[in-house]
């Protein structure tokens, strides 16, 4: 099977696709429940009024709550993938809208509720409690919104900011359609004069071609067609933004990013800090750029030259079978009920293998309380690939735990911990891989592989943050902003993290355009506090085994949101208050570019 070649949906083969009839076995089936839905904004609408009457009622709301998020959970996620497998399909863009739409009523439906619980004495809240031991299943749930009291609105504040989130939630979407079914890029021509259509998916395995000119042809054409839309996307860009300022002052938050670390009782300083640190650090990755430009044979390195393999003579395919058995066996480590967990995922369909015509890009996994986890890949047989495929096995086992040990209402943990299982699964692989080689090239291979995606993973995502920094700064302290301004942000920031061994082309100033995480504000710092939480993890797992594997598993991956993520985190073993484990991140990256200068 030649992974390169775009095929439509339908020529896909099933056993390649996720099976979403595990969620509904039919549309209608999501249909009639996309309307319960929107019917049970009219039953939660029947507590106002009641919370501060019983402990009974309030654990009547609490419940029904409940019975939302299962809802809500299952119509959003069924909409968006099915949309995402083929974001041309209308049927499904509508499905997503309603899905949306019932979203919308329902937080409406429930917007009195803050209000009015703060309203009650917290006297009188202990009473209730006393009175309903029920509620002491939401004792946590309680604590939260009364640590939110500085920034809950009044009762018609409130649901006039909820009435609001379907009119400014557009953005997103907006950039989804156009990003995934509507952009064209041009075709390109190799050496050998074939044409290969350019895609966002083909992108990168493009650019790590041996082809120089095949990889300034595609870089060429994928950022020109952006600066063509440029205005465009600027403007869609700049309404998230707009939209996010809104939020934050009408919850009376000092700026956008403080409301969003907010959500996790994350200090903002544990973004400074990791912003602090890593500049500390760029020399480290300027060297390795450097490095690069020697080994590369080239007089200037260009933006394009960024993803090519240095180490030349290494290079491997690998079919999704042969993927999925390495992974098992790097993850070995993490036990038998683990390593069962992931099987069950690998031989019952939960992965989306394949990229097809307006699929979209990428890779994620999601999925709904009460069902599997489901992970969208767009497997192009790379080692890149078979480290996706690790990475979002790790998100979705995460979801698996979270979801089995406990009830829907701290189900769902926390962005700001997301990214630790996935990449401790990558640690893990990676470790795997240098065990298990004998050849010198290959060892320098993966030693450049994984600085390639400690660079992408710590020093890029921190870019990003910096770049979701300065933009929000400036929009909030009343600068105009343009697709001008915007790319001279990111032109600068790429010639800090580069360094001057780097041609900053002028193409590269619009790569800020095709970042669909900018969309999900706040969200990319956590992959750099993510990986360094995970290093942690993995070297504990390797060298203290089981005992180690079970503090994880069982304070970490079954925690939900069952505690703050900083004290999830703390209580297997890694403290992310303090700047320690991304300054030791930094130094094992530093580690390794020193193995790598020494081989070389």
């Amino acid at each position: 099977m030649n992974e390169n070649v775009l095929r439509k949906r339908n020529e896909i083969p099933v056993e390649d696709t996720w099976c979403m009839e595990d969620m509904y076995a039919t549309d209608e089936l999501w249909e009639e429940e996309q309307q319960k839905l929107e019917n049970l904004a009219d039953e939660v609408a029947a507590y106002k009024g009641t919370l501060a009457k019983s402990g009974a009622s309030l654990l009547g709301f609490f419940k029904k709550g409940d019975e939302i998020a299962y809802y809500r959970s299952r119509v959003i996620v069924y909409a968006n993938q099915r949309n995402h497998q083929d974001t041309a399909v209308s049927k499904y863009q509508g499905y997503v809208a309603k899905a949306e739409h019932a979203a919308v009523k329902v937080a409406a439906a429930m917007s009195f509720a803050k209000p009015e619980i703060l309203a009650i004495p917290e006297s009188r809240l202990q009473e209730m409690m006393e009175e309903e031991p029920g509620l002491k299943k939401y004792e946590r749930r309680l604590k939260e919104i009364l640590r939110a009291k500085p920034h809950t609105l009044s009762e018609a504040e409130e649901k006039l900011v909820a009435m609001a989130g379907e009119a400014l939630s557009g953005a997103e979407n907006t950039f989804s359609m156009l990003n995934n079914a509507d952009i064209k890029f041009p075709t390109i021509r190799d050496v050998e004069g074939k044409r290969i259509p350019l895609t966002n998916g083909n992108f990168v395995v493009l650019e790590k071609s041996k082809d120089r000119s095949l990889r300034k042809q595609a870089f060429e054409g994928l950022y020109h067609t952006y600066e063509r839309l440029g205005n465009t996307i600027a403007s869609i860009y700049l309404n998230q933004v707009n939209a996010n300022e809104f939020y934050a002052a009408a919850a009376k938050y000092p700026s956008a990013r403080a409301m969003f670390m907010d959500e996790g009782n994350i200090p903002e300083t544990v973004y400074d800090s990791l912003i602090e640190a890593v500049h500390a650090h760029l020399p480290a990755v300027h060297r390795y750029v450097g490095l690069r430009k020697q080994l590369l044979g080239v007089e200037k390195l260009h933006m394009y030259d960024v993803y090519v393999p240095i180490v030349e003579s290494v290079e491997h395919k690998y079919t999704f079978e042969e993927a999925k058995e390495i992974v098992l066996k790097a993850l070995a480590p993490m036990g038998e009920e683990y390593v069962s967990i992931l099987k069950e995922g690998f031989d019952n369909r939960w992965i989306d293998v394949y990229q097809n015509e307006n699929k979209r890009t990428g890779a994620y996994s999601w999925g709904a309380y009460g069902t599997h986890p489901y992970v969208l890949l767009n497997f192009q047989g790379d080692l890149d690939s078979v480290f996706t495929l690790a990475h979002e096995m790790g998100h979705a086992i995460h979801t698996y735990y979270s979801n089995k040990t406990q009830d829907i209402t701290y189900s769902s943990y926390l962005i700001f911990v997301a990214e630790v299982a996935s990449t401790c699964n990558e640690s893990l692989l990676m470790h795997y891989l240098l065990e298990n080689t004998t050849d010198p090239k290959e060892r320098r291979y993966l030693i450049n592989h994984f600085l390639e995606s400690f660079r992408a993973t710590v020093y890029r995502q921190t870019m990003f943050a910096e770049f979701e920094k300065i933009v929000h700064e400036r929009k909030e302290a009343g600068e105009p902003l343009t697709k001008e301004v915007l790319n001279q942000i990111y032109h600068d920031l790429v010639a800090l993290y580069f360094g001057p061994e780097m041609v900053v082309d002028e193409e590269i100033d619009c790569e800020w355009m095709k970042i669909p995480h900018f969309y999900t504000s706040f969200y990319v710092y956590q992959y750099a506090t993510g990986y360094s939480a995970a290093t942690a993890f993995s070297k504990k797992i390797l060298k203290e085994g089981k005992s180690a594997v079970d503090q994880y598993v069982g304070n970490f991956l079954c925690g939900g949101c069952s505690k703050d993520p900083i004290d999830l985190l703390k209580a297997a073993g890694v403290d992310m208050s303090t700047p320690k484990p991304v300054e030791d991140a930094l130094s094992v990256f530093e580690e390794y570019l020193k193995m790598f200068e020494q081989q070389m």
